[in-house]
């Protein structure tokens, strides 16, 4: 990931601080974390670090939490970790979360992988974790657009991975930080609550 950076939610890059591996997947996609590792090399580590695991790799095929073997091996991922947290795909599905909020909670960090720019489940999942009162960093990677920042913020999503093209380019990226346009009555769109009642 030496190609990206991470900035957090005011637009600062914070990629230096940043601690997280990503376990070692076949289908580990770009910009998930800054090191990656695998199983065998974090059993052997002194140091316990900060894990980030595949959400897919711990679910059975109805899209529960996964039983035997592969909770062994995630609860030992657990104790030899200092934080776990999870990475998930738009791939997956956005009802399926609300049954594994047991799960989702006890995370530090979720990173949303965005595969394509017009894939809008991004957006989805970090509302649903917010709405699950998870009160960790949601993180997003991927192909997003950096005019869809200020609306990621609003939805609950803590910081972005960006390309080193994304911060070279002539556009300003501390601009994509700012508050949204007021709304269509003029007031602040970025002041309004997430969800009115009818």
């Amino acid at each position: 990931m030496a190609n990206h950076h991470i900035l957090d939610s005011s637009g600062v890059d914070i990629s230096a601080q940043d601690s997280w591996h990503a376990l070692a997947a076949d289908t580990l996609p770009d910009g998930i974390a800054s090191i990656e590792l695998t199983l065998l090399e974090l059993l052997q580590k002194q140091e316990k670090p900060d894990v980030l695991v595949p959400l897919a790799d711990l679910l059975d095929g109805s899209g529960a939490m996964a039983t035997g073997l592969v909770k062994e091996v995630y609860d030992l991922i657990a104790q030899h970790s200092s934080r776990t947290g999870l990475w998930v795909t738009a791939d997956s599905d956005t009802e399926a979360l609300t049954a594994l909020s047991e799960l989702l909670l006890k995370q530090t960090l979720i990173v949303i992988h965005v595969p394509k720019f017009a894939d809008g489940r991004g957006f989805s999942f970090a509302q649903t974790l917010r709405q699950l009162a998870y009160q960790g960093e949601i993180r997003v990677a991927g192909a997003f657009g950096r005019d869809q920042i200020a609306y990621l913020l609003r939805v609950g999503v803590d910081s972005f991975v960006l390309s080193e093209h994304d911060l070279q380019s002539d556009f300003d990226i501390s601009q994509a930080f700012t508050a949204l346009a007021s709304s269509y009555d003029g007031r602040n769109a970025a002041a309004l609550p997430m969800f009115a009642s009818a």
